[in-house]
């Protein structure tokens, strides 16, 4: 199965066009000699006395040791943003770094072009504390492939490729023992890179360097089916399991693929995830099916979210299994969307004095009565600096994919995808029907409005999402469609065809398939009935958060509140209200019978208030009897 991306997909969605706009209006905005400064530094390209005015701080000053990190991440966004766009602007700012990466390998000799020394490798050799050197240096690596694979510049690769020699002599001196403990310093991607490396080149060195860097005290416990996760730093091992990815699609081999299926069990499977689809702890993975405990302000890291996408994206695309697709849902309205390029969510005469944007929250708290924490844009540049640009560059990704004959549809946001069809172009068109009925969409309230029944048949936001499909082909062409059916339907799905009823399903988390001989302008149209549902933890079903489909909700609250409810269904102590406004369908909610009530939104469209996510519990009598 194949992944369509680049050109292939557009994206129409108002709200994913925005976060694209604004990465790549950050991507710009950020000044090509500051990304550089630490490469120049380290090249003795850089003759001031003084640090420059307006240089990147946080985990960017030369003083850190993952200086120049971002730049690679840097690269490899600004490379996938071309990719699907073709900027001009982007494409000449990714060569101006590339020139001057070039030159700065020059001043190091030929072969280095890291930020920092090399002397930091060595020390690691050592047993001397420096922070995650390999980590640092494939974001670099990364970037540099990405750049080459996406944007087709030669001396990317070019230097990569030089700077891959270095590692290949550093790392030949030791023996196995030696070399399995210089991996348990954080690596970062470094197996992923290699994988690609040789993909691209076929030179034998790296053949050579996956072997090297095959993490055995990771890999060999997995697949012996045991635990080595709990507890341990998360976004340590995504990466290396990322790179057993990359490694079985370039080689074949099978072990390979036994290490991503034994990791997948381990760390979801057997372990769970929290309502939102996150997983981590102060970047820990957390127990097995036990999450209660873990509840606290350091939930959900960034990094995790999109590595585990990655993660789940190619488990999917070679098993074609939903609930790889499911998860993926899950994170990117709970993660992506969440934990970056927040917009407030306004409520008209809601005054406050927090801003009305943020940029990116390292982690995601589950605690009750904290706070999103925003970084800013050149203060900051912590890891999830860099996947946030890298995340925000890629949303025409993983929504359809093809086999054969057949498309998939994964994932639901107005967008079009193009394929060949057995030497025939189908386009496809995807589109909710909001089902809103008036297209005003400002606050000209004595314009013209056309009259439209819709407005009046759905009196109140509809209990199902509406998901519309138009074909396209020069001459009707045999294939098959494939539409994926979510996790969080509350009852049947159904399925229309030109306005006919193909089929209806209770059954969710699978693919629903048509096969037939499509016509210009034929309409797939899909009803996925929607609503709240309580989702408790593993170990204690009286405690859990509320979803909304796909969409966890949050309650707006300064310290932790309980919930009294006189019903089983938990659900239902949480409606609608405010729901319309002009034009639009809104998304507010509140407790029923809570005293005060507890107002929610969509975890993204909470900024800077404090929240609540998990809620315990109790029968109302309890209440009642607490208050005599």
């Amino acid at each position: 199965m194949i992944e369509l991306k680049g050109k292939s997909v557009l994206i129409h969605d108002g709200e994913i066009k925005r976060r694209e706009a604004a990465n790549r209006a950050y991507l710009m905005k950020l000044d090509s000699d500051h990304l550089l400064f630490n490469y120049k530094l380290e090249a003795g390209r850089y003759t001031g006395r003084d640090i420059p005015k307006g240089a990147h701080g946080g985990w960017e000053t030369p003083v850190c040791q993952l200086r120049g990190h971002f730049l690679g991440h840097w690269l490899s966004a600004a490379a996938m943003h071309y990719f699907k766009t073709g900027d001009p602007e982007l494409k000449a700012k990714i060569e101006v770094i590339i020139e001057e990466l070039a030159e700065c390998q020059k001043d190091n000799g030929g072969q280095w072009v890291g930020p920092i020394p090399e002397k930091y490798l060595h020390w690691i050799t050592k047993g001397k504390n420096v922070w995650a050197p390999q980590y640092n240096l494939h974001k670099l690596l990364m970037g540099l492939v990405d750049v080459y694979q996406y944007v087709g510049n030669v001396k990317a690769l070019e230097i990569a490729d030089l700077f891959a020699d270095w590692f290949v002599e550093w790392s030949k001196g030791f023996s196995r023992e030696q070399f399995d403990r210089i991996l348990d310093v954080e690596t970062g991607g470094m197996l992923e890179v290699w994988a690609d490396l040789l993909h691209i080149t076929g030179k034998d060195k790296y053949k050579i360097l996956l072997e090297r860097y095959y993490r055995s005290r990771l890999f060999q416990p997995l697949l012996e089916g045991k635990d080595p996760l709990t507890n341990m730093h998360a976004n340590t091992t995504i990466p290396e399991v990322l790179g057993s990815a990359r490694a079985y699609e370039v080689t074949g081999e099978k072990r390979w693929m036994d290490i991503v299926e034994a990791y997948w069990n381990c760390a979801v499977t057997e372990r769970g995830y929290l309502a939102t689809g996150g997983q981590t702890s102060g970047e820990v993975w957390m127990p097995k099916m036990k999450m209660k405990a873990r509840l606290g302000d350091k939930n959900q890291e960034h990094c995790t979210v999109y590595n585990m996408i990655r993660l789940a994206e190619f488990l999917f695309r070679h098993s074609a299994n939903p609930a790889y697709a499911q998860y993926i849902e899950y994170n990117i309205y709970n993660g992506i969307m969440a934990q970056a390029y927040f917009q407030e969510y306004h409520l008209n005469g809601n005054k406050h004095q927090y801003p009305h944007t943020g940029l990116l929250t390292y982690f995601l708290p589950m605690k009750a009565g904290l706070r999103k924490d925003w970084s800013t844009e050149t203060d900051s540049f912590f890891c999830c600096h860099g996947t946030m640009v890298q995340a925000n560059a890629a949303w025409n990704r993983g929504l359809y994919y093809q086999d054969g004959d057949g498309i998939y549809i994964c994932q639901y946001f107005d967008s079009e995808v193009t394929a060949d069809m057995g030497g025939a172009s189908v386009r496809i068109q995807q589109q909710q029907d909001r089902l809103s009925g008036s297209l005003m969409n400002s606050s000209n309230t004595s314009g013209y409005q056309g009259i439209n029944e819709i407005t009046a048949n759905q009196e109140n936001i509809p209990p199902y999402r509406k998901y519309d499909f138009v074909v396209h082909t020069k001459e009707p062409k045999a294939f098959a469609v494939h539409c994926r059916i979510p996790e969080w339907i509350m009852s049947e799905a159904f399925v229309y065809v030109n306005g006919v009823l193909h089929g209806k399903t209770a059954e969710s988390g699978q693919f629903y398939s048509i096969r037939r001989d499509w016509k210009d302008g034929d309409k797939i149209t899909l009803i996925f009935p929607i609503g709240i549902q309580f989702i408790s933890l593993p170990e204690d079903k009286q405690m859990g958060a509320f979803r909304y489909g796909p969409e966890v909700l949050a309650g707006i609250a300064e310290e932790e509140r309980i919930l009294f409810v006189d019903s089983e269904d938990v659900a239902s102590e949480i409606e609608m209200e405010n729901e319309r406004e002009w034009g639009s369908w809104r998304f507010f909610f509140k407790t029923v019978n809570q005293d005060p009530s507890i107002q929610l939104r969509r975890i993204r469209d909470i900024g800077y208030e404090p929240y609540q996510i998990y809620y315990k519990v109790k029968n109302s009598d309890c209440n009642q009897n607490r208050r005599s």
